[in-house]
């Protein structure tokens, strides 16, 4: 009986401890993917991020892990397909641009704050970069430091990089310039 009653406990605790998350694709979010992380995956995430010894550190492992979450919600969807800006993915199936990519991240940013993985950055706003000064050019998902002063908000932006490759991690202000690889 009281084997019987732990493996009861036992396959609902897995049960509670899946998290779900809607990623979006398609370009424009038209098509949204309930994506299920399981205690495993979200153990090795929690292990990685609360290993970070700074701020800086947190930056360079969040970059990795938001690779790894999109990889695994490949396994569930067609943003496996997906590829670096917009171009390399035309008309395949799970193709994201930015505005998915940033709205996505964003999720997966909130996600990690909220089982306490970020101890030095909070999600902010989805910020926008503008071409010409006057045309929306390019979205991306934000953090932010605790604080006062500049150069505290940074892009998390997983748009410039094929599924499953860790994101460009730039300074908000570096960003907004125009920085970022080329694709």
């Amino acid at each position: 009986m009281k084997s019987w009653l732990l493996a009861l406990l036992f396959c609902c605790g897995s049960l509670l401890a899946e998290e779900k998350v809607q990623l979006c694709y398609g370009y424009g979010c038209l098509v949204q993917a309930e994506i299920r992380y399981g205690d495993a995956q979200l153990s090795e995430v929690d292990r990685t991020l609360r290993a970070a010894v700074d701020a800086e550190n947190e930056r360079e492992l969040l970059a990795g892990v938001i690779g790894q979450l999109y990889a695994w919600a490949g396994e569930q969807s067609d943003i496996r397909n997906d590829r670096g800006g917009n171009y390399a993915d035309a008309g395949v199936p799970g193709k994201m641009d930015c505005i998915d990519h940033s709205t996505s991240t964003t999720r997966l940013l909130h996600l990690l704050e909220a089982r306490g993985d970020l101890r030095w950055h909070h999600v902010a706003a989805i910020e926008m970069r503008r071409w010409a000064f006057v045309f929306p050019a390019h979205y991306s998902a934000v953090i932010e430091m605790p604080g006062e002063g500049d150069g505290r908000h940074f892009v998390v932006d997983s748009w410039f990089v094929d599924n499953g490759q860790p994101a460009v991690i730039l300074p908000l202000d570096e960003w907004k310039k125009g920085a970022g690889p080329d694709v």
